[in-house]
């Protein structure tokens, strides 16, 4: 005689071969890749880094525009640099900021500067779109094209001045 475990056992086992199959799990539907809705952020905002002379911008075409001397010219570590012109006090009295690379980036830049949505339309020189504003210290000027960018900020409350100088950066840079 057989122990009555081992007759239990092989019940259950016969029986669960009788249970209906399992069914097979539903297909997973494949995952689609991320999209990016947020817009290029603009880089950080260059510090100066070393005294020098601006590339694209004379002193005395700086200081016939914006109304001032300068005293000393400071340029950032990024290509094309950004330049600091200093008054004669020491304070920073312009930057000329110039951004060449992707077109987003460089829109970003702009509006970063002189937000298009708030800001008076900026359009010169022909073909360069963005904005300007005086700002709780001076004035703004930003525009750009493509993927070039140019942000002119200044102590002086008009920004015609910034205008004026962004325009000679531009053509400069035969942008």
């Amino acid at each position: 005689m057989r122990p009555p475990v081992f007759a239990a056992a092989v019940v259950l086992a016969l029986l669960s071969g009788c249970a209906p199959p399992e069914a097979p799990a539903p297909p997973v539907p494949p995952t689609p890749p991320p999209t990016s809705s947020t817009a290029p952020a603009a880089p950080a905002a260059p510090e100066p880094a070393a005294d020098g002379k601006c590339p694209y911008l004379a002193e005395t075409a700086v200081e016939k525009a914006n109304g001032q001397r300068v005293s000393k010219v400071r340029l950032s570590a990024d290509q094309p640099p950004t330049c600091f012109f200093y008054a004669l006090n020491g304070k920073l009295q312009l930057t000329a900021r110039v951004y060449a690379g992707e077109p987003a980036v460089a829109k970003a830049v702009v509006d970063q500067a002189a937000p298009i949505a708030t800001s008076n339309p900026a359009d010169q020189p022909a073909g360069w779109q963005g904005g300007s504003q005086p700002d709780g210290e001076g004035a703004v000027y930003a525009v750009a094209k493509g993927g070039n960018a140019v942000v002119v900020t200044t102590n002086q409350g008009q920004t015609v001045k910034a205008r004026e100088v962004a325009k000679q950066a531009i053509a400069a840079l035969g942008w």
